[in-house]
């Protein structure tokens, strides 16, 4: 019952802007932490960007600083990322995901969460 379902992904050229969004369902996620990971061909996964459940508390991928935006919307169950100033680099599958209750930063970056989507698939053309 508990998802995560990302939508936004497609082909844009390098350059271009995509925005992300990623809906919650099963519960609510008011109170959870929340993130983007993406992962390239034959890469690792890696952190994005991380928002706390407060939104007060944001963390950027070095990476990504400065392009990419994080922002929840807890009203809706959604979490967003709005990707600017895209390169052919940007290319991986993202996704997002949710962690209940306290969580330590370190462990939120290395992707240590309870729930995960399957992912939207972005690809940056140069």
């Amino acid at each position: 019952q508990v998802m995560l379902v990302e939508s936004g992904g497609g082909l844009v050229q390098a350059g271009g802007s995509l925005r992300l969004s990623c809906v919650a369902s099963g519960r609510s996620f008011a109170a959870d932490d929340m993130g983007w990971f993406r992962q390239a061909p034959g890469k690792e996964r890696e952190f994005v960007a991380i928002i706390k459940w407060s939104g007060g508390s944001i963390y950027y991928a070095d990476s990504v600083k400065g392009r990419f935006t994080i922002s929840r919307d807890n009203a809706k169950n959604m979490v967003y990322l709005q990707m600017n100033s895209l390169k052919p680099e940007d290319t991986a599958v993202y996704s997002c995901a949710a962690r209940g209750g306290s969580a330590g930063v370190s462990d939120l970056l290395r992707g240590v969460m309870d729930y995960w989507g399957k992912g939207t698939l972005v690809t940056v053309s140069s």
